[in-house]
């Protein structure tokens, strides 16, 4: 059976609003060389992962969690709702068998019934509210409903017209199953799980979303989207998406219901037509949700109250089916080493590989020569950069080639801005990475003098199309977008000011 744990990122309950941050995680089976549910659990510890959901209920992982006191999230595959939705008596021999047969001695908090049923699975929708008091109910009778919440994963697909939030609604036809089934979660104090990947937003969104607004990058406030209708500034898609989902439900008289999002993260690489899909995207855009989260910033609607949120995933499945970027969400590789070192400073509590947030900017991938040229141009005239590194003999000098030299000078003039926003984008051909860039002899900017390897990174929003003044050349000004969230739902009406 599958065993899917989901790093959980649970922070500040929003259920209480009085529980402390905390971070955990997802496991696939699709992986040439599986983990044993031991060997999970011992990296959960190295990890100090105190909260996993499994994408199942497999015993063997259930024993494991035993005495660990990791809270655990469980899950009726949908395969199994059918029989569930249809039983009482099934849903009850289901919660004997994985729930009452497991507790205490495992700390499960949380079941999860189906997973995005709703757009995965449409004709078990009739009676997917029927399976959750089905559980609930066998819940009741064992006396763990106060224990363990009962709930099931949405896509963010259901959400219609989500930007500007304020005027979010939920598909219209699934009003027969959406109204009971907030009404279930509202009357037995449980939540709405949200799956939220601006990944998607951002790949499905034709060039209109900043990489910037999905990676929780700072935006100059000039730039951030604004709901004309709230005057909320939204500076990230997770916020925009969460709020949305707020909205929609109170379009609905359903006000007071919090949202748990099961599933987000960043795949680390992708096949040719998915570009972004690299590590340092991956890193930056978890690394941001964790220090988001931890913040306990909220959302613009709801500040304060932070978002318990599930990243996607603990390890790469390099057996899974479909593009590179499906095999590669994962944090570590079946062997439990780090795809990439989170940059987590200021929360060594999270993970036991965090290290600094040491940034660097460099010439993004594939980035046109002429460009590159007139931007490297630039940086060693009207910028300032001292650009001496890169003349022959100099320590930077090889590899002689546009790009190579126009990294070292992007870099320079982002290092001498001390990071600001807005001065690693060189109209569109600079981006920023994780990875000191360093080689050799060349020590670049703001390095601790390590060599390091040359990893194209996140690509910062352009701004303007000024380079008269001492700024880097930048590409865009003001406008609106056009976006889809998962699998379609657009976004309209965001306007960066």
């Amino acid at each position: 059976m599958a065993i899917f744990l989901l790093l959980l990122l649970l922070l500040v309950s929003a259920v209480s609003g009085d529980e402390d941050a905390y971070i955990g995680v997802n496991i696939g089976t699709d992986l040439s060389d599986m983990p044993t549910p031991t060997e999970v659990v011992a990296l959960l510890k190295a990890q100090r992962i105190r909260h996993v959901r499994l994408y199942d209920a497999d015993q063997a992982m259930l024993l494991a969690l035993a005495k660990t006191g990791i809270q655990v999230t469980v899950s009726v595959p949908n395969d199994q709702l059918l029989g569930i939705g249809q039983s009482n008596a099934t849903a009850a021999n289901w919660v004997a068998r994985n729930i009452v047969a497991h507790v205490p001695a495992t700390n499960i908090t949380a079941i999860a019934v189906g997973s995005e049923v709703l757009t995965a699975l449409p004709n078990a929708a009739p009676i997917l509210v029927s399976a959750l008091k089905f559980i609930h109910s066998a819940l009741v009778a064992s006396n763990l409903d106060d224990q363990i919440k009962v709930s099931t994963p949405h896509s963010s697909s259901i959400i219609l017209d989500s930007f500007p939030p304020s005027q979010a609604f939920f598909n219209r036809s699934w009003d027969p199953v959406m109204v009971p089934l907030l009404k279930f979660l509202q009357s037995t104090g449980s939540y709405l799980m949200l799956n939220v990947y601006p990944y998607y937003d951002y790949m499905q969104s034709n060039g209109k979303i900043p990489l910037d607004y999905a990676l929780f990058r700072p935006l100059p406030p000039n730039k951030e989207a604004v709901d004309a209708n709230t005057l909320l500034h939204y500076t990230n898609v997770f916020d925009a998406v969460v709020d949305a989902a707020y909205f929609a439900m109170s379009y609905l008289n359903f006000t007071n219901i919090p949202i748990v999002v099961t599933e987000s993260g960043w795949p680390s690489k992708g096949d040719s037509s998915e570009p972004d899909a690299i590590v340092d995207n991956a890193n930056t855009y978890n690394s941001n949700l964790i220090k988001h989260v931890l913040n306990n910033t909220g959302t613009p609607k709801h500040p304060g109250i932070a978002v318990s949120t599930y990243i996607y995933e603990l390890y790469n499945e390099d057996l899974r089916p479909g593009s590179d970027s499906e095999k590669n969400w994962g944090l570590f590789d079946a062997n439990g080493i780090p795809v990439y070192t989170l940059h987590l400073t200021g929360a060594d509590t999270v993970f036991a590989n965090d290290t600094t947030n040491k940034t660097f900017c460099i010439a993004k991938r594939g980035a046109d020569p002429k460009m590159l040229q007139a931007a490297l141009d630039w940086a060693c005239g009207p910028g300032k950069v001292d650009c001496s590194p890169l003349l022959l003999g100099h320590p930077c000098y090889e590899p002689d080639n546009v790009a190579s030299h126009s990294t070292y000078a992007f870099n320079a003039y982002y290092q001498r801005m001390a990071k600001s926003p807005g001065t690693c984008d060189f109209k569109g051909v600079a981006t920023i990475t994780t990875s000191d860039p360093s080689h050799g002899s060349c020590i670049f900017p703001g390095s601790s003098g390590k060599n390091g390897t040359l990893i194209n990174g996140t690509s910062l929003a352009p701004s303007s199309n000024d380079t008269s003044s001492a700024r880097p050349p930048q590409s865009y000004g003001t406008g609106s977008f056009t976006t889809s969230v998962m699998i379609g739902v657009l976004l309209t009406g965001a306007v960066f000011l």
